[in-house]
């Protein structure tokens, strides 16, 4: 597992990769219906790795995370997908929620897992 400062510099750079590809094929992705959900979806991906990286900024500076970096890492998801069509920002949303409730599911069994493992010793 990677620490919190390395996970941040990659998460970072991974943020940087998909929006200048997302910004680069803006034209390809505006072209069709399906195409258009395509470019909700990779910008909700944008959504995933930048509340990452600000999770982990926010863990190597000593401070929790809320709903603020929620709120930060949606709002510019939403406005980079508003640069490829309106359509994306509706797919946006809808993905970015669907993708939080999954990781705040997953957050939960490895948070359960870490606890009961330190019950036992």
């Amino acid at each position: 597992m990677a620490t919190p400062g390395r996970s941040m510099v990659y998460s970072f750079l991974l943020f940087t990769v998909v929006l200048s590809l997302l910004e680069m094929n803006r034209g390809k992705l505006a072209s069709s219906e399906l195409f258009t959900i395509l470019g909700g979806f990779i910008s909700s991906l944008l959504f995933i790795v930048l509340l990452t990286f600000i999770g982990n900024f926010q863990e190597s500076c000593g401070t929790r995370t809320g709903w603020g970096a929620v709120l930060l890492a949606e709002t510019i998801a939403l406005i980079a997908a508003s640069t490829v069509h309106r359509v994306c920002i509706t797919t946006c949303f809808l993905f970015s929620a669907g993708l939080l409730y999954e990781m705040n599911k997953l957050s939960g069994m490895m948070l359960a897992k870490s606890e009961s493992k330190t019950k036992r010793h």
